[in-house]
């Protein structure tokens, strides 16, 4: 009755107005992707799983380790802690676990973060002295009810998980933070040739996606600077109905878009994970400055497609598909 009086002087319900409104939205979606002739894809893509991806040359390493698991028919979850601990290992590299460049009084801090095809995860910040952040963080997911645990608190946590107390600080690392304090120079941000975070996504041979991120930061950085690496959402975000992205470069651009989070988002949305990446990129280019920051994202859906986009030239990624494991260089936004 009340129905057919609001009718009659041309009232709309809430729910009929919600319900209209849906439908605009939906139409005008349809009508959008009419209008598109052709999605864009990356030429590298094919949908085959499993899938491995990782950023810069390092993931190569990491990535054989992490289909090793994935081959066995191991869960995707611990193919990405394992592939990772990998290049934490790794003493030669500066940018991620033992060896790490140290900030700027002359500590090496770690940040990580692991997610699982569930949705749970979990994340560590501000670490000292432990080798393997990314084992540490999922030791936050799966033992705790938490999801993130910083400084002397995640210390103290991964000591009495039975992780070893180990100087993160090599020689080689010492040696060229010794030679920055005679001239102190602090700018973060990152150089577009800077190889840092290693952040990977796997989907193993049951179709479930996972992912992760590890990583020790910008070298010299403000004491207690924490990157988009341990933040769900920003460095590293997965749903295991639509796929999974991360990033890497200058952390700060990346936590300001939620990234990760906003990709995965649209390839909700229908985008392939190529725009999708474009697109995370585009929000930064639009509102910070660009030009002195790389940032890279990648990103897979549940079909094995994969997607790469950066700021500036020089952004390289391994991809482990079809029993093959190579490099790839990803497009950019800043074309001289």
């Amino acid at each position: 009755m009340l129905a057919t009086m609001a009718a009659g002087l041309g009232l709309v319900s809430c729910q009929e107005k919600g319900t209209s409104q849906e439908q605009k939205g939906q139409d005008s979606t349809k009508q959008g992707n009419a209008g598109q002739k052709k999605q864009k894809h990356n030429p590298a893509s094919k949908a085959v799983l499993p899938i491995v991806v990782s950023t810069w040359y390092h993931g190569l390493a990491a990535n054989e380790e992490a289909m090793k698991v994935v081959q066995e028919g191991g869960k995707a979850i611990d193919a990405i802690e394992k592939g990772l601990r990998v290049t934490e290992a790794d003493a030669k590299g500066t940018t991620v676990g033992i060896g790490g460049a140290p900030d700027r009084d002359g500590h090496v801090t770690l940040d990580a973060c692991i997610m699982d095809e569930t949705g749970n995860a979990g994340s560590v910040c501000f670490l000292e002295d432990i080798v393997h952040p990314i084992s540490v963080a999922r030791r936050v997911m799966d033992k705790t009810p938490h999801v993130m645990l910083a400084g002397e608190g995640a210390r103290q946590f991964a000591l009495a998980e039975g992780f070893k107390k180990t100087d993160l600080l090599t020689e080689k690392s010492k040696e060229d933070w010794q030679k920055w304090l005679k001239e102190k120079q602090y700018k973060p941000i990152i150089n577009v040739e800077n190889h840092d975070t290693i952040s990977m996504l796997a989907i193993d041979k049951k179709g479930d996606i996972s992912g992760g991120c590890t990583t020790s930061g910008l070298a010299y950085k403000m004491r207690g600077r924490v990157g988009d690496s341990p933040i769900i959402g920003a460095g590293l975000y997965v749903d295991n109905e639509v796929g999974g992205a991360c990033a890497t470069g200058l952390g700060e651009a990346v936590m300001k878009t939620l990234g990760s989070f906003l990709i995965v988002e649209l390839m909700r949305q229908g985008y392939t994970p190529q725009e999708a990446c474009e697109e995370g990129v585009r929000r930064i280019v639009a509102k910070q400055q660009f030009k002195d920051m790389q940032i890279g994202y990648l990103a897979i859906d549940k079909k094995g497609n994969h997607g790469a986009y950066c700021i500036h030239k020089g952004f390289n990624y391994a991809l482990y598909q079809s029993d093959k494991n190579k490099m790839f260089d990803a497009d950019y936004w800043v074309k001289k």
